[in-house]
C-alpha cells in the first residue's frame, strides 16, 4: 500500500497538471460566464455550460497520466498493478475535489442570485435534483469518466498503437450509429426521453459510474501490455 501511495505523490509532482490548470480553467469559465451573462439584458435565468470546461479537461490528465508519468515509474521499479492502482486513486482524489468546488460554485450562485446577474454555471437544477449530495456525484462522476475514457485511450494506444485505436473509436463510433437507427427505426425516442427522465441526472450518474468500471477493467487488462 505505500508504493501505491508513493504512486499518488508521483503523479502529483507537476502539481499544475492536477491542480493549477483545472482551478486556472475553472475560474476563466466562471468569470467570462459572468461577463456574458452581465451583457444580456434580460431577467430571466440564464444557465450556461462554462463549468464543464474544466471537466473535460479530465481527459487530458488521464492521457497525461499514462503517456507522461508511466515511463517513468517503470525507472523507479514501481509495478504496472501499483501504477495503475495510484493512477486511479489519485484520479478519485482529483475527481473530488472538484465536485467538492462545483458545490461550493453552486452555493455561491445560491447565495448571490447568480452572481446579481441571475446567471447560473454550477447550480443548473436539473442536476441539483436529488441535492447537494447528487450533484456532487454527478460531477464526480462526470471527471472521473473523462479521465479514465483518456487513461484507456492511452493504454490502448501504448499497448497496440495507433491503428488498433483508432478502429476502437470507429467500431464505438458505428456502436453508436447502430444503436440511434433501431430506436429511429422501431420509434422508440418517446420511451428513451421517458426513461432518461425517470432516471435523473442522478440515476445517470450512478449508471456513469458502472461504465467507469468497465472501462477501468478494460484499461487494467490491457495496461498489462503497454509498452513504456
Amino acid at each position: 500500500m505505500r508504493r501505491t501511495l508513493n504512486v499518488i505523490r508521483l503523479q502529483l509532482i507537476n502539481r499544475q497538471t492536477f491542480i493549477w490548470v483545472p482551478l486556472i480553467i475553472l475560474g476563466a469559465a466562471t468569470a467570462i460566464s459572468i461577463l456574458i451573462y452581465g451583457m444580456i439584458p434580460d431577467d430571466i435565468a440564464i444557465y450556461g455550460g462554462g463549468g464543464q470546461a474544466p471537466l473535460w479537461y479530465f481527459f487530458a490528465i488521464g492521457i497525461s497520466a499514462m503517456t507522461l508519468t508511466f515511463p517513468f515509474s517503470q525507472a523507479m521499479s514501481i509495478t504496472r498493478r501499483e501504477f495503475f492502482l495510484g493512477t486511479m486513486l489519485t484520479a478519485i482524489i482529483a475527481s473530488t475535489l472538484m465536485g467538492i468546488l462545483f458545490l461550493i460554485g453552486g452555493g455561491i450562485e445560491v447565495a448571490t442570485n447568480g452572481y446579481g446577474v441571475n446567471g447560473w454555471v454550477f447550480y443548473i437544477p436539473w442536476l441539483w435534483e436529488a441535492g447537494p449530495l447528487g450533484a456532487f456525484v454527478v460531477y464526480f462522476t462526470l471527471a472521473l469518466f473523462f479521465f479514465v475514457v483518456g487513461f484507456t485511450g492511452a493504454t490502448i494506444y501504448k499497448s497496440w498503437g495507433l491503428m488498433v485505436l483508432t478502429i476502437g473509436w470507429v467500431a464505438l463510433a458505428l456502436v453508436l450509429v447502430g444503436l440511434s437507427y433501431l430506436v429511429t427505426r422501431f420509434e422508440l425516442w418517446g420511451q428513451v426521453w421517458t426513461g432518461i427522465g425517470s432516471l435523473g441526472a442522478l440515476g445517470l450518474a450512478l449508471w456513469g459510474l458502472v461504465i467507469t468500471a468497465a472501462l477501468m477493467g478494460v484499461s487494467f487488462l490491457a495496461f498489462r501490455r503497454a509498452i513504456p
